[in-house]
């Protein structure tokens, strides 16, 4: 399996010619979705689901398909009939010839203030994880953990306990359009030196074999 990260929270997954592509939002590159086989798209904050992105999308390849949750779901339905699938914590499916496991079921805290809002984290394969805006621990072993490491719901600290519980092989850093280049450095010390497993970072368009 190729991974190549885009922009943000989006990555791309590539795997015997077909592509999956996970939540692709209004920070990612316009072409991140070029080429896109299957979508995942985890919640409905602008930063990881571009309405407009997902249509290009579909109308650019009509075998496209996208499976998210309802909140997403309910608004591209009506256009793209039988090519949104509406999923949730504990469901399984095949996308794009990937197997996707879902977990989770709530975005993290940003304030107690705010109301929570569902979002849900995909398993890739049983060996990429993709939380999404949660510190969902899939409960099973994990190769490579997509890492949230810069949010207004996180601080450094979760973020470190959140790698040693999963335990991945290896983590690879999104959610990091907020993350200037003056602080990378410090995430990836302390991160690389506390959180127990092998921490990289791949720069917007690179690419790591899995």
């Amino acid at each position: 399996m190729k991974l190549t990260k885009k922009s943000h929270a989006c990555v791309r997954l590539e795997k015997d010619g077909r592509t999956l592509v996970l939540d692709p939002g209004a920070f990612t590159e316009e072409d991140a979705v070029l080429g896109a086989d299957a979508l995942l798209v985890t919640h409905e904050h602008p930063d990881h689901f571009d309405e407009g992105r997902l249509r290009a999308a579909l109308d650019a390849n009509p075998a496209a398909e996208i499976w998210t949750l309802r909140s997403v779901a309910d608004q591209l339905t009506a256009a793209f009939p039988g090519r949104v699938h509406t999923v949730g914590h504990g469901d399984t499916f095949t996308a794009a010839g990937f197997d996707v496991e879902v977990h989770g079921e709530l975005h993290a805290v940003i304030h107690p203030d705010i109301p929570r809002i569902t979002n849900v984290g995909f398993l890739v394969d049983g060996a990429v994880f993709h939380p999404g805006d949660a510190l969902t621990v899939p409960g099973r072993p994990v190769d490579t953990l997509l890492l949230p490491v810069m949010a207004p719901w996180n601080k450094i600290s979760e973020v470190i306990d959140y790698v040693r519980e999963v335990r991945p092989r290896r983590a690879y850093d999104i959610h990091d359009a907020l993350l200037t280049d003056l602080a990378r450095p410090i995430y990836d010390r302390q991160i690389g030196a506390l959180g127990g497993t092998d921490h990289q970072r791949l720069a917007p368009g690179a690419s790591a074999d899995l």
